[in-house]
């Protein structure tokens, strides 16, 4: 029988690197490089393309709908929309001309919206963890491939891949940060009319100074998150029971023991004493 030509070493050497060229796989967590939107074109041209892009807003904020957003941009949009980067680095006004020509020019985008009572009822990382696979979901083009700012998201339809900063670094996953951010913001708007003693128009829910006084003068709203620390705190100061079930985190806990009460769910045992 003839001798093989290559080693069984050379062999599996080669028959990886077809593999590779074949299915390109990014590695499970990307850091931007030099050229900001290079990725998602990278996955493009190798045909694993459209590529959505997946962010959220609110997941901070002690009040209101955490909002998580989905977006597949146009094959080279990215250099059409000058001012696209992170929502948090743009004015209020740049944020709401990127959101009308994100939406104007998007292949597709989906938006959930997740109420405090479901923050509350699942705590905030699972909540976040399933808007992000509704988002993607909710697309009316089905996505080649995914990109998510920050971490993985099991459970996903397509194949996905965590990019830190990505906000900043992939131009899909910023028009998703800055579709998140601008419907959130206006509902907080909104919401400061039905309950203008928060400034709600101003802090948009999250732990600010004057929030906390508010908080501290008032009480919680029916659109605060009882499971943060800060909320089940100044309930307390105020007698005030959640309107609705409660998984409560072991600091809000701690801050706050009422566990008899039936809207009232113990996420971690604290230790005696």
């Amino acid at each position: 029988m003839p001798k093989p030509t290559t080693s069984p070493k050379r062999s599996r050497t080669a028959t990886r690197s077809l593999l590779t060229a074949d299915c390109p796989r990014p590695p499970r967590a990307i850091i931007r490089g030099a050229t900001p939107w290079a990725l998602q074109g990278a996955l493009e041209r190798r045909g694993l393309g459209p590529v959505a892009g997946v962010d959220e807003a609110g997941r901070g904020a002690c009040a209101g709908p955490l909002v998580v957003a989905a977006c597949i941009l146009r094959n080279g949009d990215a250099a059409r929309l000058s001012e696209l980067t992170d929502s948090k680095l743009l004015t209020a006004a740049a944020r709401e001309r990127v959101y009308d020509r994100v939406v104007r020019r998007a292949v597709s985008y989906s938006i959930v919206i997740v109420p405090p009572s479901e923050v509350d009822a699942l705590g905030i990382h699972v909540t976040n963890i399933e808007g992000m696979r509704r988002a993607v979901s909710g697309l009316s083009t089905p996505p080649g491939y995914v990109l998510i700012d920050g971490f993985g998201v099991p459970g996903l339809p397509a194949p996905s891949v965590p990019v830190i900063k990505g906000d900043r670094a992939v131009a899909c996953v910023a028009a998703a940060s800055v579709l998140a951010k601008v419907t959130r913001d206006r509902i907080m708007t909104e919401l400061h009319a039905e309950y203008p003693e928060y400034g709600f128009d101003v802090h948009k829910g999250y732990t600010t100074g004057e929030h906390g006084e508010a908080l501290t003068a008032h009480g919680p709203s029916p659109v605060h998150r009882w499971s943060y620390t800060n909320v089940a705190a100044a309930g307390g100061l105020h007698g005030k029971q959640p309107p609705h079930k409660v998984l409560l985190t072991a600091a809000a806990l701690h801050a706050k023991p009422a566990r008899t009460h039936e809207n009232q769910e113990v996420l971690f045992e604290l230790p005696a004493g």
